[in-house]
């Protein structure tokens, strides 16, 4: 089974066809070649990424082409025997491919793996190299003004703050719907050159954030391609600066996927692209990501290096100064980053003083940053063998996470509970174990 077509169901439910529609009307079509299609070849063209035998991609181009009164391609209709990777596509099929996957998004159709390789490397590639958008204007029948592209600023910052409160498994949904009610049909608006790369900046940040809760609800192939669509909507902003962010959440998304070579292709690309325009939040995160990514290769001198350079760029960072996305980055972040990388090397004593300096600055960010602090000082701890220290650390730990829905909460959980189950028989890690796996379960989802 091949990944979902999101592009041939779009398509098809915006020219007003049904399954059996399509499959007939392009059985008229090629009359002469005795096609016997069905609602159930249509299904299995959008299920299973089906592509039928030449000329059926034709004809269904040319049947949803005279319906809409537009020329539509192979690759309008994900029909292309080698795809095109999302961050060269024209922007008119950008917006298509975008709002085909936030409504395939909204209708629960898969989008398949995470792509790996060269599939992985090129969008980011294609964001750092030319050539640019010289003009993203489009005509339509409504003007987009600035008031338009300042309330998606306010429904990324609204549901920003509801992913780190309750985490992105109830968010996505919310999310996902806004990006096809509100934001969808403003990119099919008219807009000129200024407003329509403030539109894509905002539409790109509001997808970014969709491709965040994906991936906190281990939806990881559909993460990737919203961080992909955001990354493209990021080139045709010409805001350097937020396309690096997209890429630190590319980074973020292919640590999970413990593929710490990419991470590292990733994070040297965005502090090459975007270099004079970063922000020392931004160039901070990035740093720490490939030091993590070095530490998982077990390379202490490229993790060492990447850290001292997080550090420096810090002590500079002025939240004031940062691009909304960024507000990330608060205080003891870094430290946080460093100790993960420490203790993977296995230098657990350095490890811990910088944890228990992030704890230290835990009160001035979110509950989800709260969490993930708590949470690191309490797994290194229990490797060190410190039971009722971990223990202590871990309950502060559950407190602030309870109420998240959230895939990653659930496995920083995870991970402290697997480091204390050795001392099981000890009383009050039994009672956090309990506690622990209760949790867990809950967020299983």
């Amino acid at each position: 089974m091949g990944e979902a077509n999101l592009l041939l169901a779009a398509l098809i439910d915006r020219a007003g066809l049904s399954n059996a529609g399509l499959a007939r009307r392009v059985n008229l079509l090629g009359a002469e070649r005795r096609l016997s299609y069905d609602h159930a070849s249509v299904a299995r063209w959008i299920r299973d990424g089906a592509i039928p035998r030449d000329p059926g991609p034709d004809l269904i181009c040319q049947v949803i082409g005279d319906a809409l009164k537009t020329t539509v391609t192979r690759a309008d209709i994900g029909m292309e025997r080698r795809p095109t990777a999302t961050a060269s596509v024209p922007l008119p099929q950008l917006v298509e491919r975008a709002t085909a996957l936030w409504r395939g998004d909204q209708r629960d159709k898969a989008a398949g793996p995470p792509a790996t390789g060269a599939d992985a490397v090129a969008p980011v590639w294609e964001w750092e190299n030319p050539p640019d958008d010289v003009d993203v204007a489009r005509a339509g029948r409504r003007h987009v003004d600035a008031a338009d592209v300042q309330r998606l600023r306010q429904l990324r910052a609204r549901y920003q703050e509801m992913y780190r409160r309750v985490g992105g498994v109830p968010t996505r949904p919310r999310l996902v719907a806004a990006l096809n009610e509100h934001t969808a049909p403003l990119l099919r608006d008219a807009y000129d050159n200024r407003v329509g790369r403030e539109l894509f900046r905002a539409a790109g940040g509001l997808a970014a954030l969709a491709g965040v809760c994906a991936y906190d609800a281990d939806q990881q192939g559909l993460a990737q391609r919203y961080l992909f669509g955001a990354l493209r909507m990021a080139k045709a902003s010409g805001d350097k600066r937020f396309g690096a962010y997209v890429v630190a959440l590319l980074s973020t998304h292919a640590l999970h996927g413990n593929q710490p070579r990419l991470v590292v292709q990733y994070a040297e690309a965005a502090l090459r692209a975007a270099r004079g325009h970063l922000t020392p939040a931004l160039a901070a995160d990035l740093h720490s990501l490939a030091g993590k990514a070095y530490a998982r290769m077990g390379d202490s001198d490229g993790c060492q290096q990447h850290m001292r350079q997080s550090e420096l760029v810090a002590a500079r960072i002025d939240l004031s100064d940062e691009p909304a996305e960024a507000s990330y980055v608060q205080p003891g972040l870094v430290e946080t980053q460093v100790a993960e990388a420490l203790r993977r090397l296995g230098d657990f004593g350095a490890a811990q003083t910088y944890a228990e300096e992030s704890v230290r600055m835990a009160a001035g960010t979110h509950l989800r940053g709260r969490v993930h602090r708590y949470a690191g000082l309490a797994l290194i701890v229990a490797q060190r063998g410190d039971v009722d220290q971990a223990v202590h650390v871990g309950t502060q730990m559950l407190e602030y996470a309870e109420g998240m829905e959230s895939g990653r909460i659930r496995d920083r959980v995870a991970q402290v509970a697997a480091a204390l189950r050795p001392h099981a028989r000890v009383p009050v890690v039994a009672e956090f174990l309990e506690r622990a796996d209760t949790d867990t379960q809950l967020r299983g989802f």
